[in-house]
């Protein structure tokens, strides 16, 4: 039976490290480790995981950094934030360094492997509906819809133009 998807799950706290890759493991997935951020990256970038958990307050590099890094990188794996911070500001903090979910500690495995299914689907769509589309330099053509755009301006093609998306 192949795993559900390949996490990356970074904590520095080796109990809590254990229990969710545990966990994680058992609800299907396949789960490779990191105990702090430069190892995270390190990871993440022979790994190639289909979702990374990252805990936010961990030393040397926290996990907004760590997001911030792999984003700037041009990486586009989805993150989930697992942490003790619960303001406001940190949730917005963490959402706007590039994460897409954030989860406070205490937790329930539960709530988290939900979520963590409910963001690898929206990932997966979405890489569904990028792969419909071509694009070459600012054209793009959606061989779905069969709409092409230059930019962001929608050509409208002629029915005889049009059968070349068709055929």
């Amino acid at each position: 039976m192949s795993a559900e998807a390949k996490l990356l799950v970074v904590d520095d706290e080796f109990n809590i490290l254990e229990l969710l890759a545990t966990s994680l493991r058992f609800a299907g997935f396949e789960v490779v480790t990191a105990g702090n951020g430069r190892e995270a990256i390190e990871k993440a970038e022979n790994e190639q995981p289909d979702l990374i958990v990252l805990d936010v307050m961990m030393p040397g590099m926290d996990g907004f950094e760590v997001t911030r890094r792999l984003r700037d990188a041009g990486r586009t794996y989805p993150v989930l934030f697992l942490t003790a911070k619960d303001a406001t500001e940190d949730k917005v903090a963490g959402l706007g360094a590039g994460g897409d979910d954030y989860v406070t500690k205490p937790f329930s495995l539960d709530e988290v492997i939900a979520r963590i299914r409910a963001i690898l689907r929206r990932s997966r769509n979405a890489q569904e509906e990028d792969d419909a589309i071509l694009r070459v330099d600012d054209l793009s053509l959606n061989i779905d819809t069969h709409e092409v755009f230059l930019g962001d301006e929608e050509i409208d093609l002629s029915p005889p133009s049009s059968t070349c998306c068709t055929t």
